[in-house]
């Protein structure tokens, strides 16, 4: 299998966001089966939004340490899917003239030979709309959207991201492959909700032109209103921005042309929304535009999840799915659950002892001297090159094959692993932060930001999950200290020699839980 994953606008990188967290820990792919190909693609006018930066450096964090574990037998779901950002477009990336509309539509010349549709013109849009400049997005306007994605043609998809998009999934479909499409954006802003139903459309007619014909499901997940924001006191008179206010009259709309139009782009819809709607900070656009994670996000990467595994023989059906109690957001309102709960947990305590106590000391081993400190920390010559020889000094042989601590790729691979937990743990936290809601997936989120050279509690790591019932004993034997005397005793289960990945792959194997 693959997936095709196109996120349009802020929200739809957000999405992204979500779908390269739930690939990290493998819930992209069916327990047992090699990993799927994830290609990524990003729309967006605003190229240097702040939430599509932070996407991309987030799923650039994974591909670093993917690297280092891609070559392994995936019998562990991290690290396994390979994840490929084909990068933005920009439905400006061809245009010569300035970035607003009355330019891009040739408005003056429109009205000194054509005075019935420059009075058209007139009507449809303010003088504000036709002058605003659109290099930081459509500013919330559905209406300044859609006339900009209107000049999209069959063509353009011949420009260098679509034309590797659609190479790559007729390549998958010839080889006898079965490659999904799947668009994320906002049903209620300017570009997720202008884009979707333009390039939707022209995709699947683009496809409809090649061999795999109709052989290539696309689906969408659109997003409805779920944050709100005040705007500052920066906006001049005039100035066209997003208004949050208009959320639902734009979403009203959206959803009256969809009922008509979207059987005609898309073969699975999702639809998700939230009736509590999340403060953000406000911003026209660019870097200031950087709204935090939202656990509807996670959501719509779910719903990723469900479209690609979904057998093709499967019939579509209306499918619903609620939170039991309005406000607050538990395992039990998660599809799947014991699936998710099982592979998001495990991801979350690898993370958090990675940096509480892992990670803390491969420094000291970096800091006293690899002699020293593998007298003190025995599981430390199970992975690296050590002066004592462990396996000579047991009787299995030589350990001059086992890499050196301090060699760079060991080094580099340290680095990779711990910026991943870094990020891991900063998109979990984020989605546990929602004004008016109460998350309650994970414990103890608050502290994550502050793990890295902290003393913790040692029997954290029982609790980490919410939902799970733990007793006093299982706490106080669910241990790091008692992880790491495992991953000394266990020579079964442990990458006998093979440095930074081995140990990194040990510890993982050792976070697993059973829900």
């Amino acid at each position: 299998m693959s997936l095709y994953a196109i996120g349009v606008g802020g929200t739809g990188a957000k999405c992204l966001e979500a779908i390269a967290i739930l690939a990290s820990v493998g819930l992209l792919s069916d327990p047992g089966e090699t990993a799927p190909k994830i290609t990524l693609l990003f729309v967006d006018a605003d190229e240097t939004n702040g939430s599509l930066e932070r996407s991309r450096n987030s799923i650039s964090l994974y591909q670093r340490s993917y690297r280092y574990f891609s070559q392994y037998r995936p019998e562990l779901p991290w690290m396994q899917t390979n994840l490929k950002d084909m990068g933005l477009w920009s439905p400006f990336s061809r245009t010569s003239t300035d970035k607003k509309l009355g330019s891009l539509l040739h408005y003056n010349t429109l009205k000194q030979t054509s005075p019935v549709l420059g009075g058209l013109f007139d009507v449809l849009y303010t003088a504000e709309e036709r002058e605003a400049s659109l290099d930081v997005g459509f500013r919330g306007r559905p209406a300044i959207g859609s006339a900009v994605m209107s000049q999209v043609d069959l063509d353009r998809l011949d420009e260098p991201e679509w034309r590797q998009l659609i190479e790559s999934i007729n390549a998958d479909a010839g080889s006898g492959g079965h490659p999904k499409i799947m668009l994320f954006g906002s049903m209620f802003g300017g570009t997720g909700a202008s884009g979707l139903p333009t390039l939707g459309r022209l995709l699947a007619e683009k496809l409809s032109r090649t061999k795999v014909g109709g052989r290539v499901p696309v689906g969408c997940s659109f997003l409805l209103p779920y944050f709100s924001f005040t705007p500052s006191g920066e906006v001049g008179d005039g100035e066209v921005f997003a208004r949050a206010d208009q959320f639902l009259l734009s979403t009203e709309a959206a959803l009256r042309y969809y009922l008509t139009q979207a059987e005609q782009m898309f073969n699975t819809v999702y639809l998700l929304g939230n009736q509590s709607l999340s403060s953000v900070k406000f911003s026209i656009g660019k870097q200031t535009q950087r709204n935090q994670p939202h656990f509807m996000e996670l959501f719509a990467a779910l719903a990723a999840r469900h479209f690609l595994l979904r057998s093709e023989g499967e019939a579509s059906a209306l499918a619903l799915i609620s939170r039991q109690n309005q406000g607050q957001v538990t395992w039990s309102d998660i599809p799947d659950q014991q699936v998710i709960k099982s592979h998001l947990g495990c991801g979350v305590r690898f993370a958090y002892t990675w940096l509480a106590n892992i990670a803390p000391e491969l420094k000291q081993a970096a800091d006293m001297g690899v002699p020293r400190f593998s007298k003190e920390a025995p599981w430390f010559s199970r992975f690296y090159k050590t002066p004592e020889g462990l396996l000579s000094k047991i009787g299995f042989g030589s350990d001059k094959s086992f890499p050196d601590f301090n060699a760079p790729d060991q080094q580099q691979a340290i680095e990779a692993i711990t910026e991943w937990c870094k990020d891991f743990l900063r998109w979990i936290t984020a989605i546990h932060q929602c004004e008016a809601e109460t998350v309650k997936l994970f414990e103890h989120t608050r502290e994550f930001s502050q793990l890295s050279g902290q003393r913790i509690a040692v029997d954290r790591l029982a609790t980490l999950v919410a939902g799970i019932s733990v007793d006093r004993n299982q706490q106080n034997q669910d241990t790091i200290p008692n992880l790491k005397l495992n991953l000394n005793r266990d020579w079964s289960q442990a990458n006998l020699g093979d440095g930074t990945t081995g140990l990194a792959r040990a510890v993982y194997r050792l976070c697993q839980i059973s829900t």
